[in-house]
């Protein structure tokens, strides 16, 4: 009878504590933000490609240009030029090539060379340990979204959604890569508008969902490779951030499709802010009618009654911002910015 009433007792003390699930104890249990190491010009980068393959050879001449021409030493991933099928290599080769370029004392950052798809097969074999006690710069944009979410939700690593090796080197992204990386200056992102000869300045506008400044720490990507980690131990955790977005070659049906998914995962509810980048060839298809982004976007921002705007210099366009993930900045929805509030590298 003593160990009946000891049993009793205890369910009427847990009856009388307030209830927390196990799946939202783990999601807010993220690791804290982990900062990199700072590079300088002259530091060794290395080139890999976590992804899809490089079919032009010349993209890799191309990609070690690009980072010579930026002051830095170039060492490529050993699998850089390998192929299997669609992907640069196997999963175990690609995840290999990442890991050693973490774990090597000679490499201050790393660059991936392209996105496309396959980045989220190696989120398993990373060695978020060796991150983590290696904490470097990553940059990339795309499918490169995946090793962004994996490595902040496993290491709490600040990494850059930027420009991949054979991107477009311009001058506007060399100058956000020297004020992000070598100035280290808490950089405010604004639109770059130019309005050459048309009566209109129609290039880079941006367009206000909802006004108001809001602060938090600023996540996301690429809408498609967000959305295929939901429900995954790499999805961040999104309570009180900035949710950015952008994505390439999508009919909006499809658009509406992963923003509902976001809807219904609960991460729209969680969010402070939005900024939607460029949705590059999102034009209506055919078909019997069909919602524009526009449309999306008020059906689902719009409710949410947070600051929110689209049209930011983020995605698949030549002249893109360098953000850092998993930072903290303002945003300023009325007048298109967001700002680094903190330094991000140690």
């Amino acid at each position: 009878m003593q160990k009946r009433a000891f049993i009793k007792s205890l369910g009427l003390l847990a009856g009388s504590l307030p209830f927390v699930s196990l799946d939202s104890a783990a999601k807010n249990s993220g690791p804290s933000t982990l900062l990199p190491k700072a590079i300088k010009k002259g530091d060794t980068v290395g080139i890999i490609s976590p992804a899809s393959a490089t079919s032009d050879r010349m993209e890799f001449t191309f990609a070690k240009e690009a980072m010579e021409g930026l002051g830095l030493k170039v060492k490529l991933g050993e699998s850089l030029k390998n192929r299997f099928g669609h992907l640069a290599g196997t999963d175990e080769e690609r995840a290999n090539d990442l890991n050693n370029m973490f774990s090597d004392p000679e490499v201050k950052a790393i660059i991936c060379i392209r996105g496309g798809s396959g980045a989220a097969r190696i989120l398993p074999l990373i060695d978020y340990n060796v991150i983590k006690a290696n904490p470097k710069p990553l940059l990339g944009y795309s499918d490169i979204t995946a090793l962004h979410c994996a490595i902040y939700s496993q290491t709490g690593l600040i990494s850059f959604h930027g420009q991949n090796g054979t991107g477009s080197w311009n001058s506007f992204n060399v100058k956000q890569f020297e004020k992000v990386f070598f100035e280290k200056s808490l950089v405010t992102f604004q639109n770059e508008v130019t309005k050459g000869d048309d009566l209109v300045v129609k290039g880079n506008r941006i367009q206000t969902l909802k006004g108001g400044t809001v602060e938090g720490q600023i996540l996301g990507g690429n809408l498609t490779v967000l959305t295929a980690l939901s429900g995954t131990p790499y999805y961040p955790d999104f309570k009180n951030s900035i949710l950015f977005i952008e994505d390439i070659g999508e009919d909006p049906y499809r658009i509406d499709r992963m923003m509902s998914t976001l809807q219904l995962n609960g991460t729209l509810g969680e969010i402070k802010g939005f900024i939607f980048g460029q949705c590059t060839d999102c034009k209506p298809g055919g078909g019997y009618g069909s919602l524009s982004v526009d449309q999306i976007m008020d059906q689902y921002i719009g409710p949410l009654k947070i600051p929110a705007y689209t049209g930011a210099m983020i995605g698949h366009i030549a002249r893109q911002f360098i953000i850092p993930v998993g930072s903290k900045v303002r945003m300023d929805a009325d007048a298109g910015t967001f700002s680094m509030l903190e330094p991000v590298f140690s």
